[in-house]
């Protein structure tokens, strides 16, 4: 589903060590270490500034290649001090196979090892939770940008305080109702057209939702990195991204 997802931490320092050592548990190294972020593949991290405050109030799931993976990490983390958020173990809530252990990083954000039999084929990051202020306002929002990121309403069952998106091969977020939003995330979702990442911007500010970066190239990131950005109603950077690569 996503092309990456990134935070902005209060401690680079702090927070690499501890993604490394509970990603390093589940088999995730390191992509990429550079001045700016740590990046997972789709996954990354960069200290917060003024511009850029400290993502608060997320959940990321990150898909473990089994069950003892699932205790490895949340093993891994608890022998380094870090705090648990929910003991390995069945979510049948969730679905049948599911099965998930929970950590908070040191900014108070939810990170998850999860094992299920639908885990994504090439990506770590399975899901993410993300709270928002106004459900309806926010499912509005995603509604309209949907057809131009690749997404569909997923099935939240019977919870009226939820609801899913999908991709088309079921990798999921959903929006969470709550009291504090999640704040200061941002999502990127992929494309191979950029007429795309056009049409994506225009459904969104013509809709009178908050621009954040008209269409175009972003050579400080790659040769032929062509994206566009807006704003969600909490104010999460939205983006969809054509990397031209064959």
């Amino acid at each position: 589903m996503f092309d990456h997802v990134g935070i902005w931490v209060s401690d680079r320092a702090a927070s690499e060590r501890f993604y490394r050592t509970v990603l390093d548990a589940v088999g995730i190294a390191p992509t990429s270490i550079g001045e700016q972020y740590a990046e997972w593949n789709d996954f990354a991290l960069g200290q917060a500034s003024d511009e850029r405050p400290v993502t608060r109030r997320l959940h990321v799931g990150f898909a473990a290649p089994s069950r003892d993976a699932v205790h490895a990490f949340h093993e891994a983390g608890l022998a380094a001090g870090y705090r648990d958020d929910g003991a390995p173990g069945p979510r049948p809530e969730y679905g049948p196979d599911y099965y998930g252990g929970f950590l908070l990083d040191p900014d108070g954000n939810s990170a998850e090892a999860v094992h299920h039999d639908d885990l994504p084929r090439e990506a770590n990051v399975d899901h993410l939770w993300i709270r928002v202020a106004d459900l309806d306002a926010a499912v509005a929002f995603y509604d309209t940008i949907a057809p131009h990121a690749g997404l569909r309403r997923g099935n939240s069952g019977s919870e009226p305080r939820r609801q899913q998106f999908l991709d088309a091969e079921r990798d999921s977020f959903s929006l969470v109702a709550g009291d504090e939003p999640t704040e200061n995330l941002h999502m990127a979702f992929p494309t191979d057209d950029d007429a795309a990442v056009h049409a994506f911007h225009e459904a969104a500010t013509g809709a009178g939702y908050r621009d954040n970066g008209a269409p175009g190239e972003r050579p400080e990131y790659h040769a032929g990195y062509y994206a566009a950005f807006v704003l969600d109603p909490d104010g999460n950077n939205v983006e969809v991204v054509n990397h031209h690569r064959s």
